[in-house]
């Protein structure tokens, strides 16, 4: 006996709604920039939703499919002893796990608290401090966990979290550009602005990936998308104390923003800072 035309379509609906790959996004201590990232693909969106089912997205929609999931991206760093132990989890329901932004891959802003006292930073900032659970450090998601691919970013550039997550399905290799912000200043004929306005700027050693946003503003890079594949950070620093006259307590502040505690950058600060407190 043969199916209905309705049967057979509704059969093979079901068919490729089980064989597509299940996605989740996770988020930890951070500011919902880099989930919105993803959210703001939009017209792509609703083709990616098509070729995967977007099974925990708690930014995007209630529903929750149980793991185990192919995908799962991860945002925000580790800040808090229950994060420190739900990541464990987190990495154990996804086979494959893409941290996603500053924050995942560094530590993010909020790690600048790692050089300094958190118990501190928590009487000031909190008027009941004693319900703060917080851990001395905010550590990036590899510091606690294996992960499968890193993307940079504060926040991450959409087009290249689309191509991390199209390459995933298709099984190659995501084409990620690891050379620094210069090369894109040159590709789009922007002025360097390290050179012809004197401006101390971390686009030699900084991740490509933002389309040197800052420099199409006259503006100087401050290294939002971490450090580029092998930066000669040592080499910026000089040129930049003995050409600009920075000092090293300014160049230490350079260096240690949204990526300070990824290295090289973590290495670069270091130095410059003891470097000031020996003048």
């Amino acid at each position: 006996m043969m199916s209905t035309p309705s049967t057979t379509s509704a059969q093979e609906t079901n068919a490729a709604t089980a064989v597509r790959p299940k996605l989740a996004v996770y988020k930890f201590s951070s500011c919902d920039g880099c989930q919105l990232s993803l959210l703001n693909l939009e017209d792509e969106l609703l083709a990616l939703a098509n070729a995967v089912e977007i099974a925990f997205f708690l930014e995007a929609r209630r529903a929750v499919v149980p793991p185990p999931y192919d995908v799962g991206l991860v945002e925000g760093s580790i800040s808090t002893p229950e994060e420190a132990e739900r990541i464990q989890q987190v990495r154990r329901d996804c086979r494959t796990l893409i941290t996603i932004g500053a924050c995942a891959t560094s530590g993010g802003i909020q790690a600048l608290k790692n050089w300094g006292d958190t118990e501190e930073f928590v009487r000031y900032v909190y008027a009941h401090p004693e319900y703060i659970d917080t851990l001395d450090t905010a550590t990036p998601i590899a510091a606690h966990v294996f992960v499968d691919f890193e993307l940079r970013g504060c926040p991450v550039n959409e087009r290249q979290l689309l191509e991390l997550i199209t390459a995933h399905l298709a099984g190659r290799r995501p084409n990620i550009p690891s050379h620094s912000v210069c090369i894109e200043c040159k590709r789009k004929g922007y002025p360097c602005v390290l050179v012809s306005q004197a401006e101390p700027c971390l686009g030699p050693v900084t991740h490509a990936g933002c389309g040197a946003l800052c420099p199409s503003c006259s503006r100087a890079c401050y290294g939002c998308f971490g450090p580029m594949e092998h930066p000669n950070v040592e080499s910026l620093g000089s040129w930049l104390n003995e050409r600009q006259a920075r000092g090293h307590r300014e160049l230490s502040h350079m260096f240690r923003s949204f990526n300070g505690y990824l290295e090289p950058f973590k290495q670069a600060s270091e130095s410059h800072e003891r470097r000031a407190n020996q003048v």
